[in-house]
Formats: C-alpha cells, structure tokens, sequence
C-alpha cells in the first residue's frame, strides 16, 4: 500500500505534466535549444530534467506543433526549437483553458465549508 508522500509525489507529478507541457510551449514562441531553454524554464521557476525535456521536444516535433533546425553555435551543432503556426494556435487554445482551470480552482480552494 502506497504511503501518503507516495500518493504525494505520484499527484504532484501529474499535476506537473501538464503544467510542463504548456510552460515548454510559451518559452518556444522563441527560439531555444534544449540546454537554453531549460534555463530558461529554471529562472522561471519551473525545473526539468533532461530526461524529461528532450523526448517531451521530440514529441512537440513529431506532433507539428514546433519546427526545429540545426545549426552550429559554439563549434557544435545544436538542435533548435521554436512554435510552428499550428502550434501557436494550440497554445492560444491551451492557454484559454488554464486561465479558465486557474480562475475555477482559485474559488473552488478559497471556499470554507
């Protein structure tokens, strides 16, 4: 039987991911490439791993919702990210939804039984 920083952890992961997703979304209206951005998402608060990170950018990839180029910076090539036009409409959209989440949960943990 899980204990309760089990259950913690598991919810807390859950309710990142998404979070996550659409964090890695609104950083990418700029161009970055993995190590950029994920600073990027550090001084914003928001931690990553690699691990997490780099397949999460393949899949946004592979899922036309950003372009990405390679290129040579610092005598390495790198791969670098940006929003495709598909997917800055789905941030519009994904972003409409949380403001409206957010605005919802905010009364919903306010209220005192």
């Amino acid at each position: 039987m899980p204990t309760d920083g089990d259950v913690y952890e598991i919810l807390r992961l859950e309710l990142r991911r998404g979070s996550l997703i659409l964090a890695v979304l609104g950083l990418l209206r700029a161009e970055h490439y993995g190590y950029t951005l994920r600073k990027a998402l550090a001084a914003q608060g928001v931690d990553i791993d690699e691990g997490a990170l780099y397949p999460m950018l393949r899949r946004l990839d592979s899922q036309g919702l950003l372009t990405s180029v390679w290129r040579e910076e610092d005598k390495r090539n790198k791969r670098f990210y940006r929003l495709s036009a598909e997917g800055e409409a789905l941030l519009g959209r994904l972003e409409q939804d949380w403001r409206a989440m957010n605005g919802a949960l905010d009364k919903i943990l306010q209220e005192k039984p």
